[in-house]
């Protein structure tokens, strides 16, 4: 996490697990990166597995990895807030999404505020925010916030989040979020910039 000015946009990083597009993984993030928009001037960039998993994929160090990839795992290091999800898959989040967080700097995360969330086809997959992700986070000592989303496939119609109840949890989420994002930014030196694509 990088110093930021008092009053600058939020460096947001958003990462999505899913190995397709369109994904409802990803639209599922979008949304609450969108209402963290509307709540507070953000930055925001996505990154897309489906788009960056070959790029990573045969890499087994840092130091293999192509120049596009060190640049996404470098946004991860240097976000204000990661919002990551990713779809149920064996129980887990999905492998490439593990794969890129080998590569974040361990100690790189330390207070950074992420909010996780996660699809899957029925409601039990849930736990995956409990049992996959808040572990991962943890030893990168990240302040993993107070509340995740997770939506089911019958949430979406296509790939439109239609729930009123995923709606009101991802509202709820970025209220209990937001003292705590403002409340872990540092106030001084200038924050590098870069263009993020959205």
């Amino acid at each position: 996490m990088t110093d930021r000015p008092e009053n600058a946009p939020l460096n947001v990083v958003a990462v999505s697990g899913s190995l397709h597009e369109p994904s409802k993984t990803t639209v599922l993030l979008r949304s609450i990166v969108e209402e963290f928009g509307a709540r507070t001037p953000i930055n925001p960039h996505l990154i897309e597995l489906s788009v960056l998993g070959r790029e990573i994929s045969g890499a087994l160090s840092r130091d293999e990895l192509s120049a596009a990839a060190e640049q996404e795992v470098r946004r991860i290091e240097q976000a204000d807030l990661l919002v990551v999800a990713s779809p149920v898959y064996r129980a887990s989040f999905t492998g490439l999404f593990k794969h890129l967080f080998d590569f974040v700097d361990q100690y790189a995360l330390v207070d950074t505020p992420v909010l996780v969330s996660a699809t899957g086809g029925g409601e039990r997959h849930a736990l995956i925010l409990e049992h996959s992700f808040r572990p991962l986070f943890g030893f990168f000592q990240a302040l993993t916030l107070p509340i995740g989303v997770y939506a089911s496939t019958s949430d979406f119609t296509g790939y439109e989040l239609v729930s009123p109840r995923v709606h009101e949890r991802i509202s709820l989420a970025v209220d209990r979020a937001l003292p705590l994002v403002v409340r872990s930014q540092p106030v001084g030196s200038e924050v590098s910039e870069y263009v993020g694509a959205w």
